[in-house]
């Protein structure tokens, strides 16, 4: 016996009893070991679904459904030059500048929300770092075959960088922007910075950018965007290109949004497209945003009403509103308050009722000033400001924009504006 086979923990006939009992046993005298009869596990109790339940379930596969579903602004934001609308003197101007290789380091773009910005700038990056079989240089003909286009598009290219100056406003964070400025790059033939909402930086942020944006490294460039151009330093507008997006004219955008529901399947009545156009105020983003939300208003086939938009935008009818601007400048204020009750109790917003009285004043005053034309309205709308604009004295024209200036604030403010 070894020290390994010793019973350490009991006496020697326990040693043995267990020495001398077979696996296979179930005692030491050898009777055949029982098997143990199998339980069948208790049946399984589903309770019923409730209702609740049901419906949240419902809404998750709504939910996967709709995952996919990508907005129109999105769906549709420009992928070349071309696509761009309403910036022609600014692709002009580029096309100019890549053609004869006068390419600046650093470029501010400026315009209201919407125009095209980022756009621009994403496709001023790719147009930098254009390459192909075909092309080996900078250039704005693009492809969607270039080389570096897929990764840029999709924000993953290592030598174009995007940063968002809005929430990264600190010195530290353009500091990190420097140090990496020195470095070649890496793939593409510019290392690109692209700071969107550049106003936002704090005094200490430019200043530190001055010195690398006034003589920056030649494979380095610039590109800023910013709805506030008042609030950057003029140190720096003045080391950049400077363009400024303009607003898009109502036509053009009509012309554009019609294009984009045909190629949805939808249809939509041209005044409801004016109506969007309108309520966009020239932004492209917006047209796009407010057409997703109308074309949902109706089934597949069916076209999207004008009462419909106007509805959902809680506007007036234009003819109910220049009646009341009418009833308001001939001193008829009992018929003016039904007429604007009236509006009210349609759905129609007080504050887009008064903007739409002050853009009746100015065409008014337009109109009899320069003549009906002038106001660029339908015809039948310009001859109606324009008599009332014949019968009233300039001064009181301008009082009257005065005064609907500061209604337009308190309108705002009222507790109930009705």
């Amino acid at each position: 016996m070894t020290d390994s086979d010793t019973n350490l923990d009991g006496p020697p006939w326990e040693e043995d009893e267990v020495l001398a009992r077979d696996e296979n046993t179930d005692d030491m005298f050898g009777a055949p070991a029982s098997t143990p009869e199998p339980v069948a596990p208790p049946p399984a109790v589903t309770a019923p679904a409730r209702p609740s339940d049901q419906a949240h379930a419902g809404v998750e596969a709504h939910a996967d459904d709709g995952s996919a579903y990508q907005v129109l602004a999105r769906k549709y934001r420009p992928r070349t030059f071309e696509d761009l609308i309403g910036q022609e003197a600014m692709v002009r101007t580029l096309t100019n500048a890549f053609s004869t290789g006068r390419i600046a380091h650093a470029f501010m773009l400026t315009g209201v929300r919407g125009v095209g910005k980022t756009t621009t700038a994403r496709l001023l990056a790719r147009a930098l770092n254009n390459e192909t079989e075909s092309i080996d240089r900078p250039s704005l003909t693009l492809t969607a075959h270039g080389r570096h286009d897929a990764a840029i598009m999709a924000g993953q290219h290592m030598d174009v960088m995007e940063m968002d100056a809005a929430s990264h406003t600190g010195v530290n964070d353009i500091r990190d922007i420097l140090e990496s400025v020195r470095y070649a790059p890496v793939e593409a033939r510019y290392k690109v910075y692209v700071l969107d909402e550049v106003h936002m930086l704090s005094t200490q942020a430019f200043n530190a950018l001055l010195k690398t944006l006034e003589e920056p490294p030649p494979h380095a460039k610039f590109i800023f965007a910013t709805t506030e151009i008042r609030k950057v330093p003029v140190t720096i507008l003045s080391r950049c290109q400077r363009f400024d997006l303009r607003r898009v004219e109502p036509e053009i955008l009509i012309g554009h949004l019609g294009r984009i529901a045909e190629r949805e399947g939808m249809k939509i009545e041209q005044d409801a497209l004016a109506l969007i156009s309108r309520a966009a105020e020239g932004s492209v983003r917006d047209g796009l945003s407010l057409l997703d939300q109308a074309l949902v208003q109706a089934e597949r086939g069916e076209m999207v009403k004008t009462e419909t938009v106007r509805d959902m935008l809680g506007l007036a009818d234009r003819s109910q509103t220049i009646a009341l601007f009418e009833s308001v400048m001939a001193g008829r204020t009992p018929e003016a308050l039904e007429n604007f009750r009236t509006l009210y109790g349609f759905g129609a917003d007080p504050v887009q009722v008064t903007n739409d009285l002050l853009e009746h004043c100015h065409a008014a005053s337009v109109a009899k000033m320069l003549g009906p034309n002038a106001t660029r309205l339908p015809n039948d709308q310009a001859q109606k400001l324009a008599a009332l604009g014949a019968a009233i004295p300039a001064a009181t024209l301008s009082r009257t924009w005065q005064m609907l200036l500061k209604a337009l604030d308190e309108v705002r403010r009222a507790p109930n504006p009705a």
